[in-house]
């Protein structure tokens, strides 16, 4: 049975959390916190499974106290905000790369019309993220990951030698854990990265955009909302919008669509890599990162038998070794890479692919 502690400032959010946590026979709420010094001493003291963290607090913000608790006592941490701020937005990203496990939107009362929704939501991530074994981090300024320069200049003459040819491009999808390991891998890339990154990526539609501003924020590379019918190009991120498919048409044009969920997701992994799989295998890679679930995996079946090349987060990087997990056991994997040796590994793949381009063999 997980035990739960609750760290949120307002009383009547920590009572409405109690209620939602609780009507699960499940799970058993341990304690209280009504700010972030004292969810630090009250997981030092109760060592709960997981603990629902609110950003905006006295003292301490969320963020705060969840860079404190994974040095002092690492304990699995989900994100429960109200707050659209922008700085409130940030907070919550910043609270994931610090290493809490998830951002979710906290219900806004029980008469609103998606609270059973939201309930059932908070629900299963508590449940499913109880049992994550997180690592301890360090009071060290992390020192982002930078391309190899023996391969610099093979991007820069890429670069420079680049014609109205195709563009490499790269396909992602990513859900729980997924924004600090966007961030890591993307750190490590230049900004004349030869090749473009279309990402989809789990998230509550409230946080979506701010997600895009971090990550940009944080990236090397331009990172951007993705819009129908534009071009790919090279050194760009495109975050697929809330609620909307994102894939890759014969034009090497973005190609936003509002079909049907695929296994309940609207962006689907798996659509954005059907449309690689069809329109451009050779030329596209697919990776597949942490999270829970099956998403994704179809399509990157789809992939690796059109001839794209496959890759996967290794098992001791993600936080759920969910979704790569699945697509290894399909063996449509050609790869499985620490998220650190990720951008290494694109870059010269997006070097050799786009070299290949440019001199017709492909």
């Amino acid at each position: 049975m997980p035990r739960i502690l609750i760290a949120d400032d307002s009383p009547t959010a920590r009572e409405m959390l109690a209620a939602i946590l609780q009507s699960d026979a499940d799970i058993e709420v341990v304690g209280f916190a009504t700010n972030g010094r004292q969810a630090i001493s009250e997981t030092m003291r109760l060592k709960p499974d997981l603990i629902t963290m609110d950003i905006n607090m006295p003292d301490l913000d969320g963020f705060q106290a969840t860079k404190e608790i994974m040095i002092e006592c690492p304990t699995p941490i989900v994100i429960i905000s109200a707050s659209l701020k922008a700085r409130e937005i940030k907070c919550s990203m910043q609270a994931l790369q610090a290493g809490a496990l998830t951002v979710l939107s906290k219900p806004t009362g029980v008469f609103h019309a998606d609270f059973q929704h939201q309930a059932a939501e908070i629900i299963q991530h508590v449940k499913a993220l109880a049992d994550v074994v997180v690592i301890r981090h360090h009071r060290t300024r992390e020192t982002p990951s930078a391309a190899v320069p023996a391969i610099e200049a093979e991007v820069q003459r890429v670069a420079e030698q680049r014609t109205g040819a195709e563009i490499p491009c790269i396909g992602i999808v990513a859900s729980t854990g997924g924004p600090p390991a966007l961030a890591t891998l993307l750190r490590g890339l230049t900004p004349d990265f030869p090749a473009s990154i279309v990402v989809v990526q789990h998230i509550v539609g409230a946080f979506a955009d701010g997600f895009v501003h971090w990550l940009n924020s944080v990236s090397p590379l331009t990172v951007k909302t993705a819009i129908d019918r534009e071009p790919l190009e090279p050194g760009v991120v495109f975050i697929a919008p809330h609620g909307r498919h994102v894939g890759v048409d014969p034009h090497s044009r973005i190609e936003l669509s509002d079909g049907d969920a695929i296994g309940g997701f609207r962006p689907a992994g798996d659509h954005l890599f059907n449309t690689l799989a069809m329109s451009r295998p050779e030329s596209s890679l697919a990776i597949i990162m942490t999270g829970m679930g099956q998403d994704g995996v179809d399509g990157i079946v789809a992939m690796h038998a059109a001839g794209g090349h496959t890759v996967a987060q290794d098992e001791e990087s993600c936080i759920i070794y969910g979704m790569p997990r699945a697509a290894v056991e399909r063996n449509a994997i050609d790869v499985s890479l620490a998220v650190d040796e990720i951008p290494v590994y694109l870059t010269r793949w997006a070097v050799r692919t786009g070299s290949a381009i440019q001199q017709g063999l492909k």
